[in-house]
């Protein structure tokens, strides 16, 4: 007996063991907590009557300029995230979540990260109740595929100074101005273009070498060679037809004097010079025309052909001019938007929203459906997730649930954003639904519920199945973590 008794505790050491799951529930609360830190940062910004972030970076060096570029004002969620200095690992998994979404749609990059947020913060709830992160992660994964499904269910075909000045330009436009010496043209009708890459100018000696002249008589022999020789280059580009001329920027020597630039007015030759090399081939394939390397390659046949060519003023100062080219003759697929703004920090705002309206133009090319916006999808979504959870069985049907409900966050705060009550608004968005008027949703403008696709805000799919796909997965990933392992 004695001997019986004094074998239990070595045989209960054997069989029986015990598991510290408390780091393990940290690091996933820490990880949801990091997660969710980073949604309450962009949440604001969603919608049309969403916040704007300034976001300062330090930067080395001083003045005016270093000061200025350091200073950025958007309300885009990819612009933001991108610019956040985010040390935990669950963090920058958003803002890596808000790249995929601006690689994958172009848009709804706040969508996503406040999608992702909300269901963090709902999978927190499952986990506090004694769900298993498995089975939460999984439920996700249902609920993705159902919502796409949903969401192809409401979409509908589709068939094929100050910011108000920016225009769209049939040609092209380039950020350079005209030479003015010896009152060099400015404005060029039926234009006949080269765009050349030598030199209009004298030609240089090697590096290693160089030319010493012992009198006055040698010097002036010098001069009258270089102007016979750009002499001789202005007739054959006038010979040539052509009355407009881009001058790509040259590193070794001067593309052009003041020399040349004074015999090319003379004989009514606009000039446009310095143009980079890497645009070349941009402006060429646009402009319908050949690059010339040399002076004896100039023929008329490798001219390009527009209707006008002139130089503009777009704003005060000298150097606050442009060069348009427009009727361009067999033109390349090329059009140029003109973005104005009274500041750099305008301007930089407005070219990421044309961006975004340049990626919804991508988004209807590769899926050609849209479905109305102001958070309709998402009320539909939730509403028929929930009808579909009380169909599942178990843990299952739980967790539907309760991510369900995670996705009126979206209604819930573009009326926060625009000034609106949150609860009566989704609550009456919610009646709406269920009567089965799937298209209505928040009027940010009129202040109320409305049928928004005949308001014509509507979105591409592809933007909203990619934001909750994305999402789910992100949160799929935060889930099955259980440790941090740094590696030095």
């Amino acid at each position: 007996m004695a001997a019986a008794v004094a074998a239990s505790p070595a045989q209960s050491r054997k069989t029986e063991t015990y598991t510290d799951n408390k780091r393990r529930d940290d690091v996933r609360s820490l990880n949801i907590a990091a997660g969710r830190a980073v949604t309450a940062a962009a949440r604001t910004s969603l919608g049309p009557r969403g916040m704007d972030k300034m976001i300062s970076s330090s930067s080395s060096g001083g003045g005016d300029q270093a000061a200025h570029e350091a200073i950025i004002i958007t309300n885009d969620g990819a612009t933001i995230l991108s610019r956040m200095p985010l040390l935990q690992p669950a963090a920058r998994m958003l803002a890596d979540l808000s790249r995929s979404q601006d690689a994958a749609a172009g848009d709804g990059t706040t969508t996503v990260v406040v999608l992702a947020g909300s269901l963090l913060h709902r999978a927190q709830s499952l986990l506090s109740a004694g769900a298993h992160p498995t089975a939460a992660a999984d439920a996700l994964h249902l609920l993705a595929a159902r919502a796409v499904g949903i969401l192809h269910g409401m979409a509908i075909p589709k068939l094929g100074g100050t910011v108000d000045d920016t225009e769209l330009i049939r040609g092209l436009v380039l950020d350079k101005k005209a030479s003015h010496v010896a009152g060099g043209p400015t404005r060029i009708g039926d234009a006949k273009i080269a765009v050349i890459t030598f030199q209009v100018s004298p030609p240089k000696t090697d590096i290693e070498h160089s030319v010493v002249v012992s009198d006055y008589a040698q010097m002036d022999r010098i001069l009258r060679e270089e102007r016979n020789y750009i002499l001789g280059m202005v007739k054959k580009i006038k010979a040539s037809g052509c009355n407009v001329l881009l001058i790509q920027k040259s590193i070794l020597r001067d593309s052009v004097n003041d020399l040349s630039l004074h015999y090319l007015a003379k004989a009514k030759i606009m000039v446009v010079k310095d143009v980079e090399r890497d645009e070349i081939e941009f402006i060429t394939k646009t402009l319908n025309c050949m690059p010339i390397a040399s002076i004896e390659h100039l023929r008329v046949d490798k001219l390009g052909h527009a209707h006008l060519v002139e130089e503009i003023s777009v704003g005060d100062g000298n150097n606050n001019k442009i060069v348009k080219i427009t009727g361009i003759k067999n033109m390349g697929r090329t059009a140029t938007v003109l973005v104005r703004g009274s500041n750099q920090m305008v301007i930089d705002e407005a070219q990421r929203s044309l961006h975004d309206a340049f990626c919804v133009i991508r988004c209807l090319v590769n899926k050609r459906f849209l479905i109305a916006g102001g958070g309709a999808p998402e009320i539909e979504m939730s509403m028929q997730l929930a009808a579909w959870a009380k169909e599942l069985r178990g843990m299952e049907s739980y967790c539907v649930r309760e991510f369900a409900e995670a996705l009126e966050v979206i209604p819930y705060t573009l009326s926060e954003n625009a000034g609106l009550d949150p609860i009566s608004i989704v609550t009456e968005l919610r009646n709406r639904h269920a009567k089965g008027e799937k298209n209505a949703g928040i009027n940010v403008r009129k202040g109320r519920i409305t049928n928004i696709l005949e308001e014509n805000v509507v979105q591409p799919l592809l933007v909203s199945t990619s934001a909750i796909t994305l999402a789910c997965e992100c949160v799929r990933m935060i889930l099955k973590i259980d440790d941090i392992v740094t590696v030095r």
